[in-house]
């Protein structure tokens, strides 16, 4: 079930809501497990037994490591307990791409079954392992009440696509937590304006982004090929914040408060600055739980550019099981490494030039790095790139319109706009001021409208993280 959907809007979320406000505290957790199973199970009930096995998997895991005081017991525990974890996110999501790279590779006709991979399962896996970690490294205690930690894991706003949620964030919140009428209304003009950002420009940009990506590289313009490159990173960054922020809007609504995942990224001056305001929930995961137990940069310099280097193949790994996402992982790795050489992020840039040029660069690398991650291919990104600076000539083929309009040109712009901090603060405007609070609303609930609309009138509403 989709949050941009009518039977999550219309049926779902207010019928949950409803149960759960007029419940009892002491239920509460069960309403929202029981809403979470039924959320899952709605698109894909077959694959409700892989989440349940990861709920006992690591409830067990938990349960027996606190039992033992001696480390190396522990540690064996745990490094058995991730390997269950890793090798059902391994088969699940990478079984067809291992068998496919090895008929390629050696020639073989390896026939078996079309693995299909479970909707969520990397963020809920990553959120299991979360756990385990912090309950290994003594951070929190073992939570004994299975049922706790299944919703923990079964969430259902944040389950299927993020953020990825610590245990050691919420754990107190799953015990207690006060569910405040100030913050129900802020998580509900949150969820709109998420939803907003889906459906009237995530979506509309989807449209002539395919249609260009969808087509070959020697019948592309280099224009469109620009076009299309922009247009991508718009769409993937509304797309996904859109659905963060609608996560993080239910969460409220129900007394949890889930961390930022997006912070302006296309601001950045630098990659690295760029990974502290894009998926920040899932950097902060490898900075936690990868990065600093390889040594992080208390090694020296060389094993810190080596750690990066894992860290990034890993995180492009975790996109998805293709050859792109392992490109666009050493592409982020190699403007990583050569920053961290350079020293940028230490140094204080106080002139406007350098900070232009410095921003256009990392532009340039994101953009570039959005077209790898967008690819069918390695080399479709390669010859898509060389389209883009005009190295490959397609001059004299016909114009196609990909389905640029004024309707696609309104989001573009919008999207360029909104993408910088102009209303950072919006939700939060002062109650005192009544005027501006009621033209918020206003605004908020035509947002509403015309969202609610264009579900109604399209049957067109992909989600990229979904395959992730």
């Amino acid at each position: 079930m989709l949050f941009s959907s009518m039977t999550f809007l219309f049926v779902f979320m207010p019928l949950v809501i409803t149960i759960y406000g007029l419940s009892k505290k002491e239920i509460r957790n069960y309403v929202l497990l029981v809403a979470s199973i039924i959320f899952y199970a709605w698109g894909e009930p077959r694959y409700l037994a892989i989440m349940i096995l990861t709920i006992l998997v690591n409830y067990v895991g938990a349960i027996e490591m606190a039992r033992f005081f001696n480390k190396t017991k522990r540690k064996l525990i745990l490094a058995t307990t991730i390997l269950v974890d890793l090798g059902v996110l391994v088969y699940f999501k990478y079984f067809n791409f291992i068998v496919d790279n090895i008929n390629g590779w050696f020639q073989t006709s390896l026939d078996v079954i079309d693995v299909v991979m479970p909707i969520g399962i990397s963020f809920y896996t990553f959120q299991a392992m979360s756990y385990l970690i912090d309950v290994y490294r003594r951070e929190v205690k073992a939570q004994k009440d299975i049922y706790k930690l299944a919703l923990y894991i079964v969430l259902f706003p944040q389950l299927v696509a993020g953020p990825i949620v610590k245990y050691h964030d919420v754990c107190e919140q799953i015990d207690k937590r006060e569910v405040r009428f100030s913050n129900v209304i802020i998580g509900f003009k949150r969820f709109i304006m998420g939803l907003a950002k889906k459906v009237l420009l995530a979506n509309t940009l989807a449209v002539v982004v395919d249609n260009i990506f969808a087509q070959s590289t020697d019948m592309l313009r280099q224009g469109d090929a620009i076009i299309g490159a922009i247009a991508y990173m718009l769409q993937l960054y509304y797309d996904f914040s859109g659905y963060s922020d609608m996560a993080i809007g239910l969460g409220l609504m129900f007394g949890f408060k889930f961390m930022e995942n997006f912070n302006y990224p296309y601001i950045s001056k630098s990659i690295g600055e760029f990974w502290q305001r894009w998926h920040i929930s899932l950097s902060t995961w490898f900075k936690q739980y990868l990065y600093i137990p390889l040594g992080g940069n208390r090694k020296g310099k060389l094993r810190t550019y080596i750690n990066l280097v894992i860290v990034f193949m890993a995180t492009g790994i975790w996109h998805g099981a293709a050859w792109v996402f392992v490109a666009w992982g050493a592409w982020n790795a190699l403007f990583i490494v050569i920053e961290k050489a350079l020293g940028w992020g230490k140094d204080e840039l106080k002139t406007w030039y350098a900070r232009v040029l410095r921003h256009i660069y990392a532009l340039l690398a994101i953009g570039l790095g959005m077209v790898i991650f967008r690819s069918s291919s390695v080399e479709y990104a390669w010859e898509y790139i060389q389209v883009m600076f005009g190295i490959i000539d397609n001059h004299g083929i016909p114009k196609f319109d990909y389905g640029i309009n004024v309707k696609f040109a309104l989001a573009f712009v919008c999207g360029l706009l909104l993408s910088m901090p102009l209303m950072r603060n919006i939700l939060n405007v002062a109650y005192e001021r009544k005027i501006l609070r009621g033209a918020i609303n206003v605004w908020l609930f035509i947002l509403l409208v015309l969202s609610t609309a264009s579900l109604a009138a399209s049957t067109y509403n992909p989600f990229i993280y979904f395959r992730f």
